[in-house]
């Protein structure tokens, strides 16, 4: 026989526990959608030649190719690649829908992507994304950079996984301050970059060595005025006005983002996202070569060693592969694979309760009707219901509702059926009570709702 077994790099669940991830699904959905974003999905697969537009290097060594059996055969080589975010599908899709979509386009798409990552403990192979976006033709205001971290916001309020801050920087801002110390250079820019971004998980120290070594070449003062730089901090929106003041003035470059960071740190006040739940802070980057100006890294306050739960920014010309015309965007992902291991690991969610509320015993086979009648009348009234199709002790069935856990089990017997009733046995509350059963469907609606509310 053929050893069952999973694939390394995948998540894969018991059903109570695919509930409380399908639940942060759920809950991400909802507050996109409450924005008024608009849903979209990509196949998994691309064109390879568009999926790796810009080939080379870690992303295409990480991609996963596909081939037909018939192609392998024929030694083909392959044509279509899994994706591996959602950003690039993203930018095909605008690309080739650009005359059909209304701009700026909002959508939010949350599937699974797919990358050659080495097995090991929290990394994933198959992992879902939740990305949020806007793309603007020709131009994007950009207010629309502080609308993104008041998505996010609500989505973590709702999540209710503990205390957060959405941590913001510019990127013009940063070449600016990179300029003004003589780094001109775009590509030595971005190389200063991606050791910046690493000052939170690797230090000052090593960032400082970094830079002055052979690789770079800085001197001493250059990267301790650098340093001084990304270690800026705010603790509220005064505060990080001061701090953008503190910084002196700049290039062209340098003055833009500055400006355009004031502008949305305000309108991220504006939007109702309290002070203690975002912050300045002058060190995120963000790797990736095609942020251009706001960027965003999310971190929960009491567990920093989890990182960044969500991150994201502002790209001017990420379609510019597939069209002429210039498509500008700004968003963030929800990386909610990953996210939820960490957080069932630190103990920040658990095993949530079942999808189904009431279960029908069955008391008498020959009753089998009036069982499946009962549970109709539920489902009509929106209680998930299951009914036991065959017969067996009444206890078992009771256990298999406990170990289920079903909240709700309920007995039709002769007795009831006579006096017009259905016994309910609450497992929660280890209560037991008669019903009406014309009444049967709203007192469980109380029951639910009431328990909905306390939690």
């Amino acid at each position: 026989m053929t050893q069952a077994r999973t694939p390394p790099g995948v998540l894969e669940l018991l059903p109570l526990d695919q509930i409380a991830f399908q639940g942060m699904l759920d809950t991400i959905r909802r507050n996109y959608e409450l924005f008024g974003f608009l849903p979209v999905e990509t196949p998994v697969m691309e064109y390879a030649d568009v999926l790796l537009t810009k080939s080379g290097g870690e992303t295409e060594r990480q991609v996963y190719f596909v081939q037909s059996t018939g192609a392998l055969e024929k030694a083909e080589r392959p044509d279509l690649a899994l994706r591996f975010d959602l950003t690039v599908p993203l930018a095909r899709y605008v690309a080739e829908h650009e005359h059909d979509l209304n701009f700026p386009f909002r959508r939010y798409q949350m599937q699974r992507v797919y990358r050659g990552e080495r097995a090991q403990r929290g990394r994933f192979r198959e992992f879902y994304q939740c990305d949020v976006d806007v793309i603007g033709k020709d131009a994007l205001s950009v207010r629309y950079d502080a609308e993104i971290p008041a998505v996010i916001y609500s989505v973590f309020r709702d999540l209710a996984i503990g205390p957060f801050t959405i941590q913001l920087n510019n990127r013009r801002l940063m070449r600016g301050w990179f300029e003004g110390l003589g780094i001109a250079d775009g590509e030595r820019q971005m190389l200063v970059l991606r050791e910046v971004d690493k000052l939170d998980k690797r230090g000052p120290d090593y960032v400082r060595q970094t830079l002055t070594g052979d690789g770079f070449g800085l001197s001493a003062e250059t990267a301790g005025r650098i340093l001084d730089f990304v270690q800026v901090r705010s603790t509220s929106l005064a505060d990080a006005h001061a701090q953008l003041d503190a910084l002196g003035s700049g290039s062209e470059t340098f003055e833009q983002g500055r400006r355009e960071l004031r502008e949305v740190l305000d309108l991220i006040a504006a939007f109702g996202v309290p002070q203690t739940h975002f912050a300045l802070n002058l060190s995120i980057a963000r790797g990736l070569d095609y942020y251009t100006g706001t960027v965003y890294e999310t971190t929960l306050n009491d567990h920093p060693q989890i990182g960044s739960i969500c991150s994201g920014g502002r790209y001017e010309n990420l379609a510019g592969n597939y069209t002429k015309s210039h498509l500008p965007g700004v968003g963030i992902s929800i990386g909610l694979t990953r996210l939820y291991w960490q957080l069932r690991e630190a103990g920040l969610v658990g095993t949530a309760t079942s999808s189904v509320q009431a279960l029908v015993t069955q008391m008498d086979p020959a009753r089998l009707a009036d069982y499946l009648a009962l549970a109709g009348e539920l489902r009509d009234a929106g209680v998930a219901t299951e009914v036991v199709m065959d017969p067996s002790k009444l206890g078992k069935q009771f256990k298999y509702a406990d170990r289920a856990g079903i909240r709700f089990v309920l007995v039709l017997g002769e007795d009831e059926i006579a006096k017009g009733v259905v016994t309910v046995k609450d497992l929660r509350r280890e209560d037991q009570f008669e019903v009406a059963r014309a009444d049967l469907a709203a007192t469980l609606q109380v029951e639910l709702a009431q328990a909905a509310a306390v939690r």
